[in-house]
């Protein structure tokens, strides 16, 4: 393999930081989903934990760093799960969290980020404005900047995933990804070119949140002006250079889905497999409905990713789309 950001090393030493509350999430095909899709699913269920989501791997890393050395407050920028693991991951070591989100951030996940303790700020506009702001609070305050991606611990913790599918005896040929900033996507994906090459990355994002994907696929910095999609966690704008030369050795493909994919997905998910997921969890379920023949007779790992879901959005998508 080529050298990235990552080590093998490291990331196996990030476990020993994490809370084992956020470790060796469920693994288990779902049978029930095989007859909608054609090939059989196993699912990665990164929302049994407290903050519901796979974010707190990374800020628990980056959290035990901090009480080990450093400033004793940080800030980052959230859509609403990494303000949640983070705000959790400082709770618990005595921490001062400062959270910056867009104010159309879904509810409830900035109920919880208030509930935890941290102090949240609403800016105007999307997820790229919380980040400039948020460099501002941290230039102004003298306090540890977060950025999702582009600090390597984010990676690491998420790339604890890998680490655990590899560990685990499923027989799969594919693993399924989520793609907004990175970390999941480049953490997971190190790992299984390093320990696993055989097995297939695909890393999946919104067609109406492409800018990552385009980015892998012309090999440089692609930016768009807006986006367009319900899976918030994933809709970033501006990606980052160094997580992008990270993803063009470890993904082995990037595809976009449909907004009616997604949803449909949610819905299947629900149906089939009792999980209520947010948008970002269900992207690859949908990339299979788009593209059943490619996976048609192949075993396939779905990262659920997040759960945290405004319930009036949620049971809008999920009832009002046709049958």
């Amino acid at each position: 393999m080529q050298r990235t950001r990552f080590d093998t090393a490291r990331i196996r030493a990030a476990r020993q930081m994490i809370d084992p509350v956020f470790l060796d999430s469920p693994l288990y095909p779902c049978e029930a989903l095989e007859p909608g899709l054609g090939c059989a699913v196993s699912v990665k269920l990164e929302t049994a934990n407290p903050v519901r989501s796979f974010k707190a791997r990374g800020t628990e890393v980056v959290a035990s760093l901090l009480v080990a050395g450093g400033p004793r407050a940080a800030v980052c920028a959230s859509a609403g799960n990494l303000g949640q693991a983070l705000a959790w991951s400082g709770r618990s070591r005595g921490l001062d969290i400062t959270v910056v989100a867009p104010h159309v951030a879904p509810a409830a996940k900035l109920d919880r980020i208030r509930a935890l303790g941290a102090r949240l700020e609403l800016v105007d506009g999307d997820i790229e404005a919380a980040r400039e702001r948020a460099v501002t609070v941290a230039r102004d305050e003298g306090i540890r900047l977060v950025e999702d991606s582009l600090d390597i611990e984010t990676c690491e913790g998420a790339a604890t995933i890998g680490l655990e599918l590899v560990d685990s005896s499923a027989g799969y040929d594919a693993v399924l990804v989520a793609l907004g900033g990175g970390a999941l996507a480049t953490g997971v994906g190190h790992v299984m070119k390093a320990l696993s090459p055989r097995v297939e990355v695909i890393c999946v994002q919104p067609l109406g949140a492409p800018a990552m994907t385009h980015s892998w696929r012309q090999r440089r910095v692609t930016t768009t002006e807006s986006t367009d999609t319900i899976a918030d966690g994933v809709a970033g704008r501006h990606p980052i250079a160094a997580v992008l030369d990270d993803l063009l050795l470890v993904a082995d493909d990037a595809v976009l889905v449909r907004e009616t994919s997604i949803i449909m997905a949610m819905r299947m998910l629900v149906e089939h497999a009792g999980l209520v997921v947010e948008p970002s969890a269900a992207l690859g379920i949908a990339a299979i409905l788009e593209d059943r023949e490619r996976f048609a007779g192949r075993h396939v790992v779905t990262i659920v990713c997040g759960s945290n879901v405004d319930p009036d959005a949620y049971h809008r998508w999920v009832t009002d789309l046709p049958s």
